[in-house]
């Protein structure tokens, strides 16, 4: 009897995981619908939504209405059942922007807050509390509504040390940072590097949704390259994979493709062309709009391919998507002339594109990579509940 039992429990569990995997994914079912989708009887999917619903992860949201016999009950998740801080950390010697971008969203996915904060983040825990406390005051919630808190920082995170590597922001790269911030804050903490969660943002809302694959490469204040294998990253044996600018060039020690197309060297080629600038994205986004603009533009893009040509030898990936300010700043006009060096320079007929996303990609990534652990962790603590009782 007591493993009757278990396996009753395992296939109540397994039944409520499927329904509220299917409501994540779908938005809105009635019972009808998944009785449709899971193939579970009427009493088991009564069973099974009445147990979501009294444990607080779903919630009736209306019913429909116009056809024959009587309405019935839509169901979503109860967005109220877990909420997400996504806080993206920005070096302020190489970008104009402020030191931190906060956001808050609940489990539906809809941000309930988000600001900017120019603040001094050299000490990362006080500096992650505040910007939680911050946005929980502008969304009115309490701080321990806060279910998972995932980090976009300008570096490699490396899991088995727990450690930050090559970032230049002062206090984030200590050992054992995001368990330090799990344990004050009484939460989980993730973190991944800020190009890597740009590309998880584009896989979702950009010009990688529905590929197989595909590799961005981030221009802006520096360089980056995250490489989507078909929705997983390759992240490298620490996380350090990507990290572009840290290729050397030429025969002079020290040079790598950072001096070559970073943030300086694009405001000093912008320079040589009478196109003075506070950043590199404000340079590009001016000639553009000019017609004497194309000389500087002509002579970037050669710059860009031949990072391109490196990436796209190597990794043979099906799409290139250029993504950073400076590839937002130039847009359709900088990836055309682009497009032209590269296939000039190189046998290689990789498809290239500029990235959809006009908004901060790394917080938006952020997001959707903090949501993703907090459902997934939902639906696991389902199917783990399965001792029998």
């Amino acid at each position: 009897m007591t493993r009757l039992a278990g396996s009753s429990k395992l296939l109540r569990a397994m039944n409520e995981s499927a329904t509220l995997a299917l409501l994540l994914e779908r938005g809105t079912l009635t019972r009808a619908e998944l009785r449709e989708l899971t193939g579970l009887s009427k009493p088991t999917t009564s069973d099974v939504l009445r147990t979501l619903t009294d444990a607080g992860f779903a919630t009736v949201i209306g019913h429909t209405s116009g056809g024959p016999g009587p309405n019935a009950e839509i169901y979503a998740v109860n967005p109220s059942a877990a909420h997400v801080v996504a806080i993206t950390a920005r070096d302020v010697l190489v970008t104009a922007q402020p030191a931190i971008g906060g956001a808050l969203c609940d489990l539906a996915g809809a941000v309930l807050a988000r600001h900017e904060y120019d603040v001094d983040a050299s000490d990362p825990v006080t500096t992650v509390k505040q910007t939680v406390a911050d946005l929980c005051r502008r969304a009115d919630l309490e701080t321990a509504a806060v279910t998972h808190i995932h980090l976009s920082v300008p570096g490699s995170y490396d899991p088995v040390s727990d450690t930050i590597h090559h970032i230049d922001v002062a206090g984030w790269g200590r050992p054992g940072l995001t368990a330090e911030l799990a344990a004050k804050l009484d939460t989980t903490v993730s973190a991944d590097n800020d190009v890597n969660l740009a590309a998880i943002a584009e896989r979702h809302r950009g010009v990688g949704a529905g590929t197989s694959g595909f590799t961005l490469v981030w221009f802006g204040a520096g360089l980056g390259c995250a490489i989507d294998l078909g929705s997983t990253l390759l992240r490298g044996v620490s996380g350090g994979a990507g990290e572009l600018g840290y290729v050397p060039i030429g025969q002079q020690p020290g040079q790598d493709l950072q001096d070559l197309v970073g943030g300086p060297a694009v405001l000093a080629l912008a320079g040589e062309h009478g196109f003075a600038a506070k950043t590199p994205e404000a340079a590009v986004a001016d000639a553009v709009s000019k017609p004497d603009g194309l000389p500087f533009l002509k002579q970037l893009a050669e710059k860009i391919a031949l990072a391109l040509a490196s990436v796209s030898a190597i990794l043979d990936p099906p799409l290139l998507v250029l993504a950073g300010e400076v590839a937002q700043a130039g847009g359709a006009v900088l990836r055309d002339l682009v497009v032209e060096a590269f296939h000039q320079m190189t046998p290689l007929s990789t498809p290239v594109a500029v990235t959809a996303l006009t908004d901060d990609a790394a917080l938006l990534g952020a997001l959707d990579a903090g949501l993703r652990t907090v459902r997934d962790a939902l639906i696991d603590s389902l199917r783990h509940a399965l001792t029998p009782g």
